[in-house]
């Protein structure tokens, strides 16, 4: 059986059910506002009596400083938690050698031991982390989107310099937000190596050695003290895992894995992911102690 409907008949009874639909609804979302009387006035101000029953927003004064853009950087670093890392980069005779470890820390707390620090932007480019770790994040994925672009727009791979440049300007920006970032931009182009540093101020600085992190001043002794130009892919891997485990043994924000990649003409390469605690007793092993005297049971007679 078959029933059929002129569209007036179909009008009239969806005008029906809209309005049994709406009467519902009205009843429904009946509120009871009893419980929000209240017997005392409120007031805004000292001599002032609202009406409707509401208090308007409280008023404060502004702190009376003359810089009152430092004033608010100073509050900015004031509330502002404590972190940590350790990250390096330098250029010798076969490319760029980086490392970084793996912990992540707020003040005394490690929230994480396997952090990964150093971002493969693309084939031929690295970015290292430290500072706040999702905008380091973030911000070397958004750098890896603009770098395939221009490799589509141009047909041909950004360099180096391009690169650093194009994530200084967007963190100059985005300069007195917030951001949290000091980075390397570590990679190989059409005319060789190169190294740049990058923070969330918008600096940029071109060099051939840089660490960053709150262990860096016992990175730096490490590296001062035995880098070369004419290092070896395995000296110089050994050079950045010894300060990466140095600096992670003086300073409690760094620690973790102590991962090494190099960047070579044919791109970036991870040599070695290594236990800071394992290198400890391989830098330093446990020697035997020496009994002085051993102490045996008698023999009874």
């Amino acid at each position: 059986m078959f029933y059929s409907f002129s569209p007036l008949n179909q009008s009239i009874n969806n005008l029906f059910y809209t309005s049994r639909l709406i009467k519902s609804f009205v009843e429904i979302m009946k509120l009871d506002f009893s419980g929000l009387e209240s017997s005392a006035p409120l007031y805004g101000g000292p001599n002032e009596l609202l009406c409707d029953g509401f208090s308007a927003a409280p008023s404060f004064d502004l702190p009376v400083t003359s810089d009152f853009d430092g004033f608010q950087k100073n509050s900015i670093q004031m509330v502002k938690p404590a972190k940590g890392t350790t990250t390096l980069a330098f250029i010798f005779k076969e490319g760029v050698m980086v490392a970084a470890d793996s912990r992540a820390s707020m003040g005394g707390y490690i929230s994480s031991q396997s952090v990964k620090k150093i971002i493969e932007i693309n084939p031929y480019m690295l970015g290292t982390m430290a500072g706040g770790a999702a905008d380091c994040q973030f911000w070397h994925r958004n750098l890896g989107i603009k770098c395939r672009l221009h490799e589509l727009a141009n047909k041909r791979r950004i360099s180096v310099t391009g690169a650093s440049k194009l994530l200084a300007n967007i963190l100059y920006s985005y300069r007195g937000m917030g951001l949290s970032v000091g980075t390397m931009i570590a990679g190989w182009d059409e005319k060789g190596p190169g190294l740049y540093y990058v923070d969330s101020e918008g600096g940029r600085l071109k060099g051939t050695k840089f660490s960053v992190g709150s262990g860096s001043p016992y990175a730096y002794g490490v590296l001062d003290s035995g880098y070369k130009y004419d290092l070896t892919i395995d000296e110089a891997a050994e050079l950045a895992r010894r300060a990466i485990y140095h600096a992670t043994f003086r300073d409690g924000a760094s620690g973790g894995v102590a991962s090494v990649y190099h960047v070579g003409p044919t791109g970036w390469t991870k040599l070695s992911g290594d236990d800071v605690g394992e290198l400890h007793y391989s830098y330093y092993p446990v020697e035997p102690a020496v009994v002085e005297q051993e102490m045996t049971e008698a023999v009874a007679a």
